[in-house]
């Protein structure tokens, strides 16, 4: 089977991670840069999502306005995104528009100007951000559970920071970030389309920074049991209850990731699920019901999440740890472990079905595991997992000591 993965040092240090895919029409290209929101300091918070949203709007060489229409005069197209642990900038586009991708993105990461009128226009656009997820009872939910977790950990708060840390990041923050983490050399430049490693190095290394500067120190590990706050309620005018469970977990490269990884989908990641079934098939509770896994470099969360009738809550959260209870003591069934295995491996073939989604398989193998594993040895890795596997580590993990809640209730 042909191997489509590949990786290697460039001059500047950094490292490129490549998807050659022969038969593709398209390209994508991406720069990772490993700072996210738990790297922000305090007073700051949202700095990293801030700075995200000032790569876009304008170099020395271009305007905002040029930025977009370059791109798009060629028919791609470029985003961003910021998590707890990184930022990604990418862009896609026709195979033959790689080195304008390259050349784009690499202005807007490398060359950005801040202009002040910008940063003044932008805030505003992110404070509406922020109003607009706050005012959402179904989205800022998982800004709650994340307090609950992790606060006063820099985790536990929002990636957009708050409106009163927003205010406090001037452009003197702004370029400090950039100097600090934007040339770094653990940096991972990755590319997807119908080239080869060579290809793609020829292709995108002169857009580069020349020189690159050495990581800061890693994010403080969080410790559990230091979260300030883990059970949180707020009270608005809304007719559904909100609840979010949440249970930590170790982090992504512990040996229990791949129990985890079922564990999630038997309770409630898919409509076969035991929470589904029961809570809403079987007892109409709720209209969704989910599980979610979140992994990190040193912890994680496995979190439950739901909008419930009120009146149903009590019964809700007792049907909820019934079977938080039932996979501790039995774990699950055979069949029960085996369709969890396949809904995970087929999830895993259907996300692979274009350049980007290549490209980021490249990418984050290699920040954050050192190395890029084919996806059919990772989903390979899935299939020794047990039954008692699942089981143990569900009585590692659910248990009251590693809760947190969350709620948004009715005033």
């Amino acid at each position: 089977m042909h191997q489509p993965y590949h990786w290697q040092h460039l001059a500047n240090g950094m490292r490129l991670a490549t998807a050659s895919m022969p038969y593709s029409e398209c390209a994508t290209f991406a720069i990772y840069i490993p700072a996210g929101s738990r790297h922000d300091p305090p007073k700051q918070a949202g700095l990293a999502h801030f700075m995200e949203h000032m790569a876009f709007k304008g170099t020395a060489r271009r305007s905002a306005r040029e930025l977009t229409m370059q791109l798009e005069s060629s028919g791609a197209q470029a985003n961003a995104s910021t998590s707890e642990d990184h930022i990604i900038y990418d862009a896609r586009g026709d195979a033959s528009s790689l080195p304008l991708l390259a050349d784009i993105l690499s202005d807007m990461v490398w060359h950005s100007s801040l202009p002040p009128r910008e940063i003044a226009l932008e805030r505003d656009v992110i404070h509406e951000e922020i109003t607009m997820y706050e005012e959402s009872p179904g989205d800022h939910i998982s800004d709650l559970i994340s307090q609950a977790l992790w606060a006063p950990d820099p985790l536990g708060l929002p990636i957009t920071g708050t409106h009163k840390s927003l205010d406090a990041i001037t452009r003197n923050h702004l370029f400090s970030f950039s100097q600090k983490h934007h040339f770094r050399s653990d940096i991972v430049i990755a590319a997807a389309g119908p080239y080869s490693p060579a290809e793609f190095a020829q292709i995108i290394a002169p857009y580069l920074p020349q020189e690159t500067t050495k990581p800061p120190a890693k994010a403080k590990p969080f410790v559990v049991g230091k979260a300030s706050k883990p059970n949180i309620v707020q009270h608005r005018e809304t007719e559904q209850l909100q609840l979010a469970i949440a249970y930590h977990t170790a982090g992504r490269h512990n040996q229990t990731r791949h129990a985890l990884r079922l564990l999630s989908i038997i309770l409630g990641e898919s409509t076969s699920s035991r929470l589904f079934q029961r809570l809403r098939e079987e007892q109409g509770f709720c209209y969704q019901i989910s599980c979610d896994l979140a992994l990190f470099e040193d912890t994680g969360c496995l979190e439950i999440s739901a909008g419930l009738d009120p009146e149903c809550r009590e019964q809700a959260i007792l049907a909820i740890n019934a079977e938080l209870e039932q996979l501790i003591k039995a774990g699950p069934d055979e069949e029960e472990l085996a369709r969890a295995k396949k809904v995970a491996i087929t999830a895993n073939k259907l996300a692979l079905e274009s350049t980007g989604a290549h490209m980021a398989w490249a990418a984050e193998g290699l920040m954050f595991d050192e190395e890029i594993v084919s996806p059919q040895v990772s989903r390979e890795r899935l299939l020794p997992v047990t039954a008692d596997d699942v089981r143990r580590v569900a009585a590692q993990i659910f248990i009251p000591s590693n809760r947190a809640t969350a709620e948004i209730r009715s005033l």
